[in-house]
């Protein structure tokens, strides 16, 4: 088995949509980034490249390549997926949470769940999100931006 942290914060601005485990939000910010900004698939893609010691999505994904200007970040997750495939591991599990002080978040969770599993092949069984506010405290708080945090469990093939 290998466990893997990530780690992804993007700022909200106007203009944007707000595109969080492959669900478009309605909201009157979205947040900013080279892809689509998709800061929970981000972070799951950092934890998944983390337990593999592959680096990071910088280095797989560079916002420096215009292929990956507005792309879907479930494509990218496609693509984190294969590399996993080919080292040999499965999901075990994965644990996320999305600091954001708005929008509410819960109403969207079933299907941010859903997406995931399904572009990493797992039950959604093995796929947790919570969201969660920062009591208006900082970036969060202060709706500057949304960051997520996550961890995976993979296991051998």
């Amino acid at each position: 088995m290998k466990i893997g942290f990530g780690y992804d914060v993007h700022k909200l601005v106007e203009n944007r949509k707000l595109i969080i485990g492959g669900v478009d939000i309605p909201h009157e910010k979205g947040l900013l980034g080279h892809s689509d900004a998709d800061v929970l698939v981000h972070s799951i893609m950092d934890s998944i490249l983390g337990a593999l010691a592959l680096g990071d999505i910088g280095k797989h994904f560079p916002d420096t390549d215009p292929k990956y200007k507005d792309i879907s970040s479930l494509i990218l997750l496609e693509n984190v997926y294969k590399s996993m495939k080919e080292e040999g591991y499965k999901i075990g599990n994965i644990d996320a949470t999305v600091a954001a002080q708005s929008p509410k978040l819960a109403s969207y969770i079933e299907e941010m769940r859903k997406n995931i599993g399904r572009i990493l092949n797992t039950p959604i069984d093995n796929i947790n999100i919570k969201a969660t506010t920062t009591e208006e405290l900082g970036f969060v708080g202060q709706k500057e931006g949304i960051s997520s945090y996550s961890v995976c469990l993979l296991q051998r093939i």
